[in-house]
Parts: C-alpha cells; sequence; structure tokens
C-alpha cells in the first residue's frame, strides 16, 4: 500500500489499524531547536479523541501520545519524531457480522478488490482513526509555525447552517459546546438534531469551515503546487469528506468581476477577500478560509440490503461505536492538516 506520507520537507507517514496494538507515525524535517508544548499536543488529541461527549462514538479512547525520538530535554533535535498512540478499546467481535459482506459507500469492497483481502475490524486502515497521527503532526506543525492561527469550527450539520461570515463570530467561543459552533444558539440547535438523527440510527453530514491569519506572504508555488491546491488535497485526503471551497468558492462564479476583484490598500493589504488569501496560488497576507464539507457516515443502525463477497444480495445492520455526525471531531483534523501544509510551504520558503 503506497500513499502513507504526506508533505515534501515537512512529512509525515503513519501506519497502524483502528483495531490493531497502535497507531503511529514518524514526522521527518521539522526543524531543530522548536520547544515543544507536550501538554498542548495532548489537548489537541482529546479535541479529537472517541467518547468526548453524547453526540459522539462511545468508544473509549485516552489518545495518550508517547514520543519515541527526535526530541531531546523539550527541543526538536532535528531527527525523525517518532511517536505511538495505543489502542485500548478494541472491540473486534462488533465487526464480525462483516467479515464476509460490503457496508455501503465504505471501502470494504474497493479494499478487497485492490488487496484481495481486507483488515474488516472497523476498516482497519480505512478507518478515520487514523487522523489521530495526523492531529500530532498538525499540532507540532502550528509550534513550529508560531504566529500563524488556524481556527476551524463547525458551520453547518445537515440543512442547519450558519449565515454569518467568520469575521461575524466569536471563534474563542467554539470550544465551549460539544458541537463546535461558535455561535451558542445555532449549536444547542444543532446538537439537539444530531440527538434526534442518532435516536433514528442514521447519521448526518456538515461543514467545517477555517481560518487561518498571520499567513506571511509568499507560500505556495505559482504551477501545480498551488497553496489552494495543497489545501485542497490535504483536506480531500480526510475520510468522509466529499468537498473543498476557498475564499468565495462556488458563489463567486456567481458574481461580475467588477464585483469580486479585490482592490488594494497602499500597504498591499487588499479592500475585499474574496481571493481567500490566496492568489496565483501565493499566499498575499489576507487571511485564508475555506469550506470543508462531509458526508454522513456511512454506518447506519438501522437495517438495510447489500451484498457479500459472493454477489448475494444480504439483509445487514450496522454495530459498534460509531458517530452520528462526523463534524465536531472532525474541527481539529482540519486545523491539523492546513498546519501541515503551512509548515511544509513556510519551509520551503525559507529555501529561497
Amino acid at each position: 500500500m503506497a500513499g502513507n506520507s504526506f508533505g515534501k520537507l515537512f512529512n509525515l507517514t503513519t501506519y497502524g489499524e483502528s483495531h490493531g496494538p497502535a497507531l503511529g507515525g514518524v514526522i521527518d524535517g521539522c526543524p531543530p531547536g522548536v520547544t515543544l508544548d507536550i501538554e498542548a499536543i495532548q489537548n489537541e488529541l482529546n479535541r479529537r479523541k472517541p467518547g468526548q461527549s453524547a453526540i459522539v462514538t462511545q468508544r473509549k479512547e485516552p489518545d495518550t501520545v508517547k514520543f519515541n525520538s527526535g526530541i531531546f530535554e523539550g527541543k526538536t533535535t532535528g531527527t525523525p519524531i517518532g511517536f505511538v498512540i495505543e489502542n485500548t478499546n478494541q472491540k473486534s467481535h462488533d465487526y464480525s457480522h462483516i467479515k464476509d459482506s460490503y457496508r455501503p459507500s465504505h471501502a470494504d469492497y474497493t479494499y478487497d478488490q485492490k488487496y484481495g483481502l481486507r483488515d474488516y475490524r472497523g476498516g482497519g486502515r480505512s478507518s478515520a482513526r487514523e487522523t489521530a497521527c495526523r492531529v500530532v503532526a498538525g499540532a507540532i506543525a502550528k509550534q513550529v509555525l508560531k504566529d500563524v492561527e488556524i481556527t476551524a469550527y463547525v458551520s453547518a450539520v445537515g440543512t442547519m447552517k450558519l449565515d454569518k461570515l467568520y469575521t461575524e463570530l466569536d471563534l474563542s467561543q467554539t470550544e465551549s459546546n460539544a458541537v463546535r459552533c461558535p455561535d451558542q444558539t445555532m449549536a444547542a440547535n444543532m446538537e439537539t438534531y444530531i440527538k434526534e438523527v442518532r435516536s433514528k440510527g442514521d447519521t448526518v453530514g456538515g461543514i467545517v469551515s477555517c481560518v487561518i491569519k498571520n499567513v506571511p506572504v509568499g507560500l505556495g508555488e505559482p504551477v501545480f503546487d498551488k497553496l489552494h491546491a495543497e489545501l485542497g488535497k490535504a483536506m480531500l485526503s480526510i475520510n468522509a469528506v466529499k468537498g473543498f471551497e476557498y475564499g468565495s468558492g462556488f458563489h463567486g462564479s456567481t458574481m461580475y468581476g467588477s464585483a469580486h476583484n479585490d482592490a488594494f490598500n497602499t500597504d498591499g493589504s487588499t479592500k475585499t477577500n474574496y481571493s481567500g488569501g490566496i492568489q496565483g496560488g501565493i499566499s498575499n497576507g489576507m487571511d485564508i478560509y475555506f469550506n470543508v464539507a462531509f458526508k454522513p457516515v456511512a454506518t447506519l443502525i438501522q437495517k438495510y440490503d447489500t451484498i457479500d463477497k459472493d454477489g448475494n444480495i444480504v439483509e445487514m445492520q450496522g454495530k459498534g461505536r460509531h458517530d452520528p455526525c462526523v463534524v465536531p471531531r472532525a474541527v481539529p483534523i482540519v486545523e491539523a492538516m492546513a498546519a501541515l501544509v503551512l509548515a511544509d510551504f513556510y519551509l520551503l520558503n525559507k529555501m529561497y
């Protein structure tokens, strides 16, 4: 299996399965001398971990990260940073019913066809549990970037959507509720809705929005490695993501150029920011903002028809511990992937 690494200079390689002994990773290319706040790294994992509220999967995992290399006396040494996150609450028997059958909209069928076998325990390598490794690396990337502020939040659950721009929201309120929506009234409504969906054995999707402030001018390469292209790749690599838009996004296609153009101020900043902080694939110093669309979780706790490995129609019902809506736990994952992209381009920029 290829494709387990992300990044050029600041590079992350992950390993492990949902119900294996552990997950882990190696971060290569982190500069030496970065003083790491280990507590802050663990806090990022705590934001992603299962069992943190009534509206997420109830799998109980401490998700404690242990570093094995690359850090000495609290600072990075410049050598590969190896880390491990042990799985402590596996219930592989919850997945015995799918050993010979394929769950719709999961990776079961495609993995079996591509590799000739699959780890059916929670999806194995295809499980979103792999993203815990990304959060560790992203938390370190945030500390490399120092002054850059990366803040993601839930802006939609199903058809319930915030009609406010991020500039109209108090993003400091994002972590004050289980949904991670900075509007308290909308957050309460979203939480009630997610609970209703869960009670029916169903799931619902949503949108995570992200804002990046204090980005230096000049990050990104102008042709194939455009900053927004790499951000798009990063976000689309997250499990359950179906769409990515930055700046004015799809709405920009409905506007006239005279309204959409970002006029300059004398200091090089712009009066508007429909460009989303990126022009010609390169950061321009304005806020970068984008939306990431997540599909409904594919596992339903209700009966449905599917096929087995012999092509027979069989009846199945989801079991185990699953999120009725993935977006609250996806917030730190989106931030982590954004940090990995920016750290990579930050290091590339220092080479010029």
